[in-house]
Parts: structure tokens; C-alpha cells; sequence
């Protein structure tokens, strides 16, 4: 008699042959198209022109394979002919005969020959085969590293390793790249000055919504990586808010006027500030509204309701903003990837550099090497996703203690690696700041003729430069450099054009 409250045997379960199904795959390999490619190689050596700018020994899931394409192709390289005589001669010597298994498996590359016109198609299909044996590489990497095998690693910084890493798989431009001959080039620069002949206001680039600087530049150009640099109360986070702000606007009043949708975003890196304060700045500016007297709440009806109805005005720019503080280089590159694939992008900010962190896994030596690496990271950033990227420095202490406080390049910190990789230096600088620190004081004159003297002479200069600042452009790389008059209005820190036309 059968006991019924014994447990009937375990039938193997669903998820478990799963499991077992998964573990036996094979990885992505495509052996046919490898021997077809070989083969074509072999047969004629004008294929490889076809397959050698993306496709290299190390995607070819066969290390024989792989080992035969890479002497066909260093003979190549070299001038040589590689057919199945001239190779067998080197299989020969260097062994690689006896670990085919004789000539056999020549023959067998031969009769497998693809014509030449068909070889690029089977060098993307070992490359496509290799990107997916990458990617499983990298998923079982993340699954052994989040049950903890990677010790001292958290989930955070576990995520922006694993965003790296597949962020340089998918940014391989080896299929992508080689030359591109001098007739491309003039049509590619044709097309820049048409667009510039067609624009206004002889911008060719992005506009920074300041005249000047826009006559000066072009605007702001794809690839491009400008440093904004100046002291502490100089204005640079305003200034790169407004340039940010008015590029946005642009946009979306070009997507407005041809009835679409805004086909690029312009995204801010906060390092420094948060996104409710950057978003009260600007709210400041364009309703007029002092940004202090917005903490405070000491605002009328009248003023409050146009600072709301601004606000509903400015929400649906093309603004991004991202407060992430001590953000790396390699999490920014993934987050700028992310918005330009689902809202497009087309200007970078960081505020600051100097607060940011290199890619992750890096240790640089010293601070300048690792300033130097986020500069370079910049660079590539702009040249990767094809924006201008505008990065906010710091400058040393060694302005304060010169008579002409106006700032110079030797006065960027770590300056060298900065200098280098910018195609733009520029400094901010408000003569108006140091002069105000200058009030004469009573207790300095031994009578009050000789102060009230003093005092005119200093309210005199404080005319001269009210409301003014400067914004110097020491180096640019496709243009003249120069000094730009620009406005500033402390009470909603606001940028401008200078009138100088009218002034008195």
C-alpha cells in the first residue's frame, strides 16, 4: 500500500531545465563566415581592402582563424602577396600547418571562397558575432560582481561600471573610421558656410545669445571644448546659464518655425549648485525678479504671478539639468548618451571642471594628471556626440595679488593639461567687484577734504564701470581673440550685450 503523505518524486522543474538549456549554449559564432572570408582572402587579397579598417584578429571566434587572418593581413600590409602557396610556406615555419591539421584545412578555406564583392558582408557578420560574445561577457561579469565577488564595489558604483563598459563596446567606431578623401572634406565644410550664409547674424554655429561674442566665434561650434574661467563672484556660473538658456531657446523657437518637435537638448552639469537654485536664476532673470528677494519671499502679488507665468513659459525648453555632485566622467558620458538618443543633444555645461572625477578605475598620480584627464574626457565628449562642450574652471589666487586683476592663461589651475585640450580659454572679469572693495575710508585721511576728494575720485570710477563686465577671449583656436564688452546687472545677476553706442 502506497503512503499518500510521502512526497512524490521531484519532477524537474521549468525554471531549472531553463537554467540548464541556458548554461549549454554555445556563444555567438559564425565559423561559416570566417573560412568564406579566409578563403576570399586568400583568393584574392583586394578583399582585405574590404574588412581592414573594422574587422582585426581578436573578432574572429576561431583563435586559428583569427591567428590566419593576421599573417594574410601582415603581409598584406607589407606589400606582399598572400595566396595558399606563399602562406603555406609561413604556416610552414611558424607551426601553424601542424595546429590546422595539415594542408587540408587550407583546402578547405578555398573551397569555402565567398567572390570579393561579397566579403565585407561576412566581416560585419564575425564582427556582429564578436559584439554579442562581448556582451554576454560582460552580463555574466555583472551578475558574478552583484553577488558580491567584486569586494569594496557598492550597487551604485557597480552600475557606472558596468554603463562604461558597455558604453565603450557601443561607441567602437572601428567600423566608422579610416580616411576620408579631401573631396568629402571641402563638402562637409561647403555645407557649414551655406548654413552660415543662410543664418543671420553671422552665426554658423549654436548661439550664445550675446551679439558680440556670437560676430567673434560664429556661435558655438560641434566638437568644440571652451573653458569659462574666472574668480569666485565674477559671474560664471551666470554667464554659462545664459549662454545654456539662450542656445535652448533657439532651438525651440527653430522647431517652432518649421512646426516639430525641439531636435536637440541642451543639458547642464551642476557640480556646484543645485537645480532649484540654477532654475531660480533664470526664472530671476527673465521675470525681472530679485533672485534674493525670491528666498526671502518678500515679493508683491504683481511680482508673483509674472514669476509664475514665466515659469509656465520656460517649462517646456529644451533644458536639462543634472545636480549630480562629484559626478565622473564616465557617468556623465553615459547620461549625455542616454538624453541624445531619446531627446537629442546639442550643448554640454559643466559647472565646474575641477569638481568632477575621472572615469572610473582610473588613479591618476597627481591632481594635475587628473585634471588633465577630465579635460581630455571633455574633449572627447564633444568630439564623440559631435556638441560644444562649455566647462567652467576655477582660477588660482594668484590674480588677487596683482594691480591689473584682469585674468591671464598661466592663471587657470593645473593650466597646461587645460590650455592644451581647450579649443576656447575664456575669462570673465568684473572690474566692478574689485573696485567696490576699494571704498575710501574715513579713518584713513588725517582731514575730511582729503576724503571727500578721495570718495569723488572713487564714485567717479565707480560710474565708469557700473553694471559692466568683460569677458576676454584669450585663445581660440578657429579665430581671433580680443576682449568682449558685455552688460551685467547684479540685482538678477543677468548678462547682456553692452550699448555702447548710446552710452553717455
Amino acid at each position: 500500500m502506497n503512503d499518500l503523505s510521502s512526497p512524490a518524486p521531484a519532477a524537474p522543474s521549468e525554471e531549472g531545465g531553463a537554467l540548464t538549456a541556458l548554461l549549454r549554449r554555445s556563444p555567438p559564432a559564425n565559423s561559416e563566415a570566417e573560412q568564406a572570408l579566409l578563403g576570399a582572402l586568400l583568393t584574392n587579397n583586394k578583399a582585405y581592402e574590404r574588412v581592414s579598417d573594422f574587422l582585426s584578429p581578436a573578432h574572429f571566434a576561431s583563435p586559428l582563424n583569427g591567428r590566419i587572418y593576421e599573417a594574410i593581413a601582415r603581409r598584406i600590409d607589407r606589400g606582399m602577396l598572400a595566396d595558399p602557396v606563399t602562406m603555406r610556406a609561413e604556416f610552414e615555419h611558424t607551426g601553424l600547418l601542424d595546429e590546422l591539421g595539415g594542408t587540408e584545412y587550407l583546402v578547405r578555406l578555398l573551397t569555402a571562397m565567398v567572390g570579393i564583392v561579397n566579403a565585407g558582408d561576412y566581416g560585419r557578420a564575425i564582427h556582429d558575432a564578436w559584439v554579442r560574445r562581448q556582451l554576454i561577457e560582460i552580463g555574466e561579469t555583472i551578475v558574478n560582481n552583484a553577488y558580491g565577488m567584486a569586494d569594496g564595489t557598492d550597487g551604485p558604483t557597480q552600475i557606472s561600471l558596468a554603463e562604461e563598459t558597455l558604453f565603450k563596446l557601443a561607441t567602437d567606431k572601428g567600423q566608422d573610421g579610416g580616411f576620408v578623401t579631401f573631396e568629402q572634406a571641402l563638402t562637409g565644410a561647403l555645407e557649414v558656410a551655406e548654413q552660415a550664409f543662410h543664418r543671420t547674424g553671422e552665426v554658423s554655429g549654436l548661439t550664445s545669445g550675446l551679439r558680440d561674442f556670437d560676430k567673434k566665434t560664429g556661435g558655438l561650434h560641434p566638437s568644440d571644448l571652451l573653458i569659462l574661467a574666472g574668480r569666485p563672484a565674477m559671474g560664471k556660473t551666470a554667464l554659462a546659464t545664459k549662454i545654456a538658456f539662450s542656445a535652448a531657446r533657439a532651438i525651440q523657437r527653430e522647431a517652432g518655425e518649421k512646426g516639430e518637435k525641439p531636435r536637440g537638448a541642451v543639458a547642464i552639469f551642476s557640480l556646484e549648485m543645485s537645480a532649484e537654485q540654477l532654475a531660480t536664476r533664470i526664472l530671476s532673470e527673465q521675470a525681472e525678479v530679485s533672485g534674493e528677494r525670491i528666498r526671502r519671499g518678500d515679493i508683491g502679488q504683481k511680482e508673483f504671478d509674472r514669476f509664475v507665468r514665466v515659469s509656465r513659459e520656460l517649462a517646456t525648453l529644451p533644458l536639462h539639468i543634472d545636480d549630480t555632485p562629484a559626478l565622473s566622467l564616465s557617468a556623465m558620458r553615459t547620461r549625455c548618451r542616454r538624453l541624445k538618443r531619446t531627446r537629442g543633444l546639442a550643448l554640454v555645461v559643466v559647472d565646474y571642471l575641477q569638481l568632477m572625477r575621472p572615469a572610473l578605475g582610473t588613479r591618476p598620480e597627481s591632481r594635475v594628471l587628473e585634471i588633465s584627464m577630465i579635460t581630455q574626457g571633455l574633449k572627447a565628449i564633444a568630439k564623440e556626440f559631435e556638441v560644444p562642450v562649455i566647462a567652467l574652471s576655477q582660477l588660482s589666487r594668484q590674480v588677487e595679488s596683482r594691480e591689473d586683476k584682469r585674468p591671464m592663461l598661466s592663471d587657470l589651475r593645473e593650466s597646461g593639461s587645460i590650455e592644451q585640450d581647450a579649443d576656447a580659454v575664456m575669462f570673465v572679469y568684473r572690474d566692478e567687484y574689485y573696485l567696490q572693495q576699494r571704498m575710501p575710508k574715513d579713518s584713513a585721511f588725517d582731514s575730511m577734504d582729503k576724503y571727500q576728494t578721495a570718495l569723488e575720485e572713487w564714485h567717479r570710477k565707480m560710474a565708469l564701470v557700473h553694471n559692466k563686465a568683460e569677458l576676454i577671449l584669450e585663445k581660440q583656436r578657429h579665430g581671433p581673440t580680443g576682449t568682449i564688452p558685455l552688460y551685467f546687472e547684479g540685482e538678477f545677476t543677468r548678462f547682456g550685450d553692452l550699448d555702447t553706442v548710446h552710452d553717455v
